[in-house]
């Protein structure tokens, strides 16, 4: 493919968005295929996972007593949140329609630099974080570090 340019990526990564931004040629074939790998890549894992978790809900509403059912809905939240924050991220990166009048702007630049950086960094950082505060000590530890007088005004 030929570039334009002097071949600057303006990214904190090499996105395939950012690379066809450079592209002096036709880059249609390029769209398609991002598309349906979109689709592909995407598509079917949200739509596996939303039929998992519908499944899982009708069990877990099927529990008799409340207790089990708090215990059920808190174990798979922590993986919901995750899920939702890595897929959400990509999905508005990626199954986003280009508008061609906006392309080239201060805040889409920013934005299609911040959301890679949001999924690529921020979701594994989130990710041992969220999964620790179901830990009994570690919400002991929160809560007596929320409560302590040197936070207080």
């Amino acid at each position: 493919m030929p570039f334009c340019g002097d071949n600057v990526i303006n990214h904190f990564a090499c996105e395939i968005l950012a690379v066809l931004r450079l592209a002096c040629a036709d880059i249609s074939i390029n769209v398609i295929s991002m598309a349906v790998g979109n689709v592909i890549f995407l598509g079917v894992p949200v739509l596996c996972i939303f039929v998992s978790y519908l499944f899982i809900l009708i069990t877990i509403l099927r529990i008799p007593s409340a207790d089990g059912r708090k215990k059920a809905f808190s174990t798979c939240s922590s993986h919901l949140t995750v899920v939702m924050i890595f897929y959400g991220t990509l999905l508005f990166m990626y199954a986003k329609p280009k508008s061609k009048e906006s392309q080239g702007t201060d805040e889409e630049e920013l934005s299609d630099k911040l959301i890679p950086l949001f999924y690529g960094v921020v979701t594994p950082m989130l990710n041992p974080i969220i999964y620790s505060l179901r830990n009994k000590d570690v919400k002991a530890a929160v809560r007596d570090l929320g409560s302590q007088k040197c936070f207080a005004p």
